[in-house]
Parts: structure tokens; C-alpha cells; sequence
């Protein structure tokens, strides 16, 4: 009787699990154990190889039958041993598993057969600082950037007077080297031609044949209305120019706001605290508060507690995508005074003598509940 392990146990999955379940289940495995990750480690070496040869089984249609059918023993011939019986479907699954695993460990995708002498632009970033109203409304901001574009001197071939690249003698146009390691051809950027393939014989003296230059170039920027701190803005094409006939790069502007004198925000709804005076919080009064808008009138009733909160409809933010305003709360703040003229001194104390404090709704909930805490 074999002794090595069921294969579906190994890798975590049921005879009825899809291809795509397998690969997921060996896909995880194989970058948990890869060599590469774990140099020197022999037990983590043989679970990858242990998860490479049932995945190579399993994803076959012919040796997931017969090992279904008989185990380990009905793979005979078929190649059910890692390293020893490659060639099937099975393996042309693993390849492209590999392909993966290889590019997530050395930083790059997988690549094939010789590289387009094309290479797309660099996505840029910048940040950019707008005040709290032009967030709230939308505006249009022109913006600086330095980024790369076509080289005037030699129209981007990066080549002195017309000269033209030549296969890179390092990769043979490939533009990856390979070197082996243990069971497997890693592929790694050639460090010579970068990963075009090509190499230019006689440069650009302006370029140094990279054929890129850089140049700094003044856009236009709608900001839209309701942007909140934090979100960023894609302008396709506006990054570092491509090379061969391949695509520029992106730019993504961060948006930052700065803060107001008067408000801070919730969402699309804004939030003001505006002082008033006990005279006014105890017999009310008609306040003037600022707005995104303007100034506009509030009555403030008799009797309101510091802390209350009052909305005003639609003077807030702009919603994203022009879809009605946000609100603005205003929240009220009851002020004490920090400095009595002898004649304020006069009245407050008179206050004193005649104010009933059991009055107040929060000082009645106070004391009677104070009053059954000590019963």
C-alpha cells in the first residue's frame, strides 16, 4: 500500500471541487512553501513539492479519473511524480499557476516570447489644496506638472540621427533572463535593456536614449462639487508619455481641503457652533448666522440649552453628481462670561436672589434623580 498522502487532503479540497477551487487551494499553497520563500527550508520544499504533484494529478481530466478510481496505484506511468511525468493538461495548468506565483514573488508578471519594443507611461500623483467653498461648490483649478514626454531631438526612438535599437545582447530581445532554481527557470528583468528587449547602439545626445524628456505642463481641473478630503481625481492619458505607440500613463490628483473659520463638515451637511448669551438663551432672540451663502436670520426660542442642535435646509454641500444640498446644523453654545463690568456684577447677583433653579429642565432631572440615588 502507498504511503503518500491522498491527494485531495493535501491540498484541502473534495472530489467535487472545480479546477478553479484546485488551483485556488494550490495557488495558496505554493506561495506559502514556494523555495523562494522559504530558502533552505527542506520541509517547506517538500509540501510545495507534495501540493505541486497532486495539483498536476488532479488537474488532469485522465489521472484524476484513474486516481479516483485506484489511488495512488492507478497513476502507474502517467506521471503522477513531480518533476518526472510533466506534459499533460494537468502541467499546462500549473504553468500558467507558476506564471503567477513567479511574478507576485519577483515583483513582475509573467512574461512570453519576446517583448513589445512599446512601454506604457508611469501613473503620476499629486496633492492638491482647495478651500472649504470651492469643495463644497466645484471649481476649476489649473494645475502643474513635470512628467516625461517624447524626446523632440529624436521623436522618442531614443537613437542619435536616425539610429535604430538593436536586440539587447544580454536577454537576446527577450528582455528577461532566466536563471535555474531548484525545480524551476526563474524569469527576472534583464538589468541591461530594463525589459524592452532592445538597446539603442548610437544614443540620443539629448535623451541619452531613453527617448523621454521632461517637460513641466500647466491643466485644467474641474474639481466637482461635494469632493470630500481624502478622494483623488483620475485624468487618463495626463501621466508620463508611452513609448512605441503605447499608452501614457495616469495622473490621480489628491484632494485636500482646508479648513474654515466657521464650519467643519459631516458628510454634505455642515456644522457651525454660534455663541449667544443667557439673556438670549432665556428669553430667545432672532441671531444672524453665516451660511456657505451668506449671512441668513434664525430664531432661537426661549428657554434652549447649550449643546442644542437647530437645522437649516439645503445650506450645506453639494451633493456628488448635483443631486441636492446637504444641510447645515447649527449647534448652539450658551456662553458665560469671563468679565463683569460692576454693573453686569449688579444684576447677575439680583438674578441670584430671585432665580428659582428648579426651573431648568436639566436641573430638575438632576436633583430628582439625585434625590432616589439617597433615598
Amino acid at each position: 500500500m502507498s504511503g503518500k498522502k491522498d491527494f485531495y487532503e493535501i491540498l484541502g479540497v473534495t472530489k467535487s471541487s472545480t479546477k478553479d477551487e484546485i488551483k485556488k487551494a494550490y495557488r495558496k499553497l505554493a506561495m506559502q512553501f514556494h523555495p523562494d520563500r522559504n530558502p533552505g527550508d527542506k520541509a517547506a520544499e517538500a509540501k510545495f513539492k507534495e501540493a505541486s504533484e497532486a495539483a498536476e494529478v488532479l488537474l488532469d481530466d485522465q489521472k484524476k479519473a484513474q486516481y479516483d478510481q485506484f489511488g495512488h496505484a492507478g497513476l502507474g506511468g502517467m506521471g503522477g511524480g513531480f518533476g518526472g511525468g510533466f506534459g499533460g493538461e494537468g502541467f499546462q495548468d500549473l504553468g500558467d499557476i507558476f506564471g503567477d506565483i513567479f511574478g507576485d514573488i519577483l515583483g513582475g508578471g509573467r512574461r512570453r516570447g519576446r517583448r513589445s519594443s512599446g512601454r506604457p507611461g508611469n501613473d503620476l500623483e499629486l496633492n492638491l489644496n482647495i478651500s472649504f467653498h470651492d469643495a463644497a461648490f466645484g471649481v476649476e483649478k489649473t494645475i502643474s506638472v513635470t512628467r516625461h514626454a517624447t524626446c523632440l531631438a529624436c521623436h522618442g526612438s531614443g537613437g542619435k540621427n536616425g539610429a535604430k535599437p538593436v536586440n539587447c545582447n544580454i536577454c537576446g530581445g527577450l528582455g528577461e533572463v532566466r536563471r535555474q532554481q531548484g525545480f524551476f527557470t526563474v524569469a527576472t528583468t534583464c538589468p541591461k535593456c530594463h525589459g524592452s528587449g532592445q538597446t539603442i547602439s548610437d544614443p540620443c545626445g539629448s535623451c541619452h536614449g531613453s527617448g523621454l524628456t521632461k517637460k513641466k505642463s500647466d491643466l485644467a481641473v474641474k474639481i466637482p462639487s461635494g469632493i470630500d478630503s481624502g478622494q483623488r481625481l483620475k485624468l487618463s492619458g495626463e501621466g508620463d508619455v508611452g513609448l512605441g505607440g503605447a499608452p501614457n500613463g495616469d495622473l490621480y490628483v489628491n484632494i485636500e481641503i482646508d479648513e474654515h473659520e466657521f464650519f467643519d463638515r459631516d458628510g454634505f451637511d455642515v456644522i457651525c457652533t454660534v455663541p449667544i448669551s443667557f439673556s438670549q438663551a432665556a428669553l430667545g432672540a432672532e441671531i444672524e448666522v453665516p451660511t456657505l451663502v451668506g449671512k441668513v436670520s434664525l430664531k432661537v426660542p426661549a428657554g434652549i440649552q447649550s449643546g442644542k442642535r437647530m437645522r437649516l435646509k439645503a445650506k450645506g454641500i453639494q451633493k456628488l453628481g448635483g443631486h441636492g444640498l446637504g444641510d447645515q446644523i447649527v449647534q448652539i453654545h450658551v456662553e458665560t462670561p469671563t468679565k463683569l463690568t460692576p454693573e453686569q456684577r449688579q444684576m447677575f447677583e439680583k438674578l441670584s436672589e430671585v432665580e428659582n433653579t428648579s426651573n431648568g429642565p436639566l436641573t430638575r432631572s438632576f436633583f430628582d434623580r439625585m434625590k432616589e440615588f439617597f433615598q
